[in-house]
């Protein structure tokens, strides 16, 4: 067996170990959460979404411990670029999108200053005049030149912007049980012992490590056989990889007419992209960001905001407005893949 071949096997081997262990993960910790009686919507709104991004935090976090700050970056805008532009616009192709007032008025606007934070922490020797003016980041030579670190301080304000968001949506789900706008579901599954729950969360913890280092250890390998940077296979192979699951979620949820939820998932996925998975990252070991990697955060700050006000201008993402944002992908990979080669 060639070492590529058996790279790529490892890394969808790492693919599955990451999306199955997360969901194991997410299933032992929603049913101790349920045996102390939390009701299950906070559940969903806490543990569920942040298990949703513990693919992304796993390979960002190993790909930062390993010194790989490009996949540990890339992963995350990749991801990011993927959900809003990908299923986001598969989503409103499908059908078009109604944006409720949550998404609108609190998901998006945390969604944009996320991303826009995450941006400016990564320009420190841009704004120190260690860059800009001497630096044209357009230019391939420069890619992998430093523009600034993302430190534990500033790993540390995205963590708690995203803890905020989390309190503010379980506390405004909370009201609006007491108010009766919406109903607490009952859970239909079936109870699991607390060891039994204890040894999911064991096990899913496991499969996440190992298969984070799976992911990034043969990316880098595939990276190095091709020819490609790191940046670039984690903007594409591995964010697409981590992605699926945010696709596979959202295209059910539209189907079953369920625009919320799919919307929802989309906004609150990159939200926990950038304060829970770099945020995390960036305390473990401080991320640097290379220029290539700065070009890629503005474009995704920009891709942000068109998309909020998409949905701003009439509430709703319009089939329309979904091809756009597919094609908006494909020129976003035919560039990335340009700036690799060229």
């Amino acid at each position: 067996m060639t070492i590529m071949i058996k790279a790529i096997i490892l890394l969808l081997v790492g693919f599955v170990l990451l999306v199955k262990g997360a969901d194991v993960f997410v299933d032992g910790s929603s049913n101790i959460a349920r045996k102390f009686g939390i009701p299950s919507i906070v559940v969903g709104l806490t543990i569920v979404a942040i298990g949703t991004s513990l693919p992304e935090a796993a390979v960002s976090i190993s790909a930062a411990m390993k010194g790989s700050n490009a996949i540990a970056i890339s992963n995350v805008v990749g991801s990011n670029i993927f959900n809003i532009l990908v299923v986001l616009g598969l989503v409103s192709l499908i059908k078009t999108t109604t944006v409720s007032e949550d998404v609108l008025k609190r998901d998006f606007p945390i969604c944009s200053i996320l991303i826009i934070l995450m941006t400016v922490f990564s320009m420190d020797k841009v704004f120190a005049g260690k860059v800009i003016g001497k630096i044209n980041p357009l230019l391939p030579k420069n890619a992998d030149k430093v523009s600034g670190k993302i430190g534990r301080i500033e790993g540390l304000v995205l963590l708690l912007i995203f803890v905020a968001f989390l309190i503010i949506a379980v506390v405004s789900a909370l009201k609006a049980i007491k108010n009766g706008s919406i109903t607490e579901e009952e859970s239909d599954k079936k109870e699991v012992s607390m060891g039994m729950s204890v040894l999911f969360i064991i096990l899913g913890a496991a499969a996440i490590k190992f298969g984070g280092d799976f992911v990034v250890d043969n990316a880098i390998i595939i990276a190095l056989k091709l020819g490609m940077s790191e940046t670039l296979v984690g903007l594409t192979i591995v964010a697409v990889g981590t992605s699926l699951p945010e696709l596979v979620t959202s295209i059910v949820a539209i189907a079953k007419g369920e625009n919320d939820i799919a919307l929802g998932n989309v906004v609150g996925s990159n939200i926990a992209n950038v304060g829970f998975v770099i945020g995390v990252s960036a305390i473990i070991n401080p991320v640097s960001c290379s220029m290539i990697s700065l070009v890629n955060l503005i474009l995704t700050s920009i891709v942000t905001l068109t998309i909020f006000a998409f949905a701003k201008s009439k509430n709703l993402i319009n089939r329309f407005e979904g091809f756009i944002s597919i094609v908006g992908y494909g020129l976003f990979m035919a560039y990335s893949i340009i700036m690799a080669f060229a």
